[in-house]
C-alpha cells in the first residue's frame, strides 16, 4: 500500500467557502477507482507550522498509482486548488519492503505528470517530500 499524506496551508485571504471548494476538488480526485481509501479534513498538528487541513490517500500499488496520476480530474483539480496554497507538506508511508520503492514511485510520477503540472508545485512552499 502506498499511503500519501498531504498537509495544506492556505494563503492569507482564502475564505472558508474557497477552502470547502478545495476539499471538494480533492475529494473528487480521491474517489478515483485507483484509490483504496482516503480521508480529508481539518489538521490538528502543531499550529505554529500553519497547516490547517490534510489529505490522506491509500493506493494499492504502482499500477494503481499510475492510474491515479493519469486521472483527468487529478491534474484538473490540482490546477484549481494549488494556487490557493501557501505551503504543502507531503509524506509517504509504505508497507512494501522494496528498498527501491520511492525511486519507482518517483519514476511513475515523472512518467505521468507533464512539465506544466510539475511546475505548479514549484510555485508553492514545500516541506518534507518523500
Amino acid at each position: 500500500m502506498i499511503t500519501s499524506i498531504l498537509r495544506l496551508q492556505f494563503k492569507d485571504g482564502v475564505n472558508e467557502a474557497e477552502i470547502q471548494r478545495v476539499l471538494s476538488i480533492i475529494e473528487r480526485t480521491a474517489k478515483a477507482e485507483s484509490v483504496a481509501f482516503y480521508s480529508i479534513g481539518r489538521y490538528f498538528g502543531d499550529p505554529q507550522e500553519g497547516f490547517t487541513h490534510a489529505y490522506c490517500v491509500g493506493i494499492p500499488d504502482l499500477t494503481a498509482l499510475d492510474r491515479y496520476f493519469r486521472e483527468p480530474a487529478h491534474r484538473e483539480g490540482d490546477f484549481q486548488f494549488i494556487p490557493l496554497l501557501a505551503k504543502l507538506s507531503q509524506m509517504t508511508v509504505l508497507d512494501d519492503p522494496d528498498p527501491d520503492m520511492l525511486v519507482k514511485i518517483a519514476a511513475c510520477r515523472n512518467a505521468a505528470v507533464d512539465p506544466e503540472w510539475m511546475a505548479l508545485f514549484d510555485r508553492i512552499g514545500k516541506t518534507d517530500q518523500a
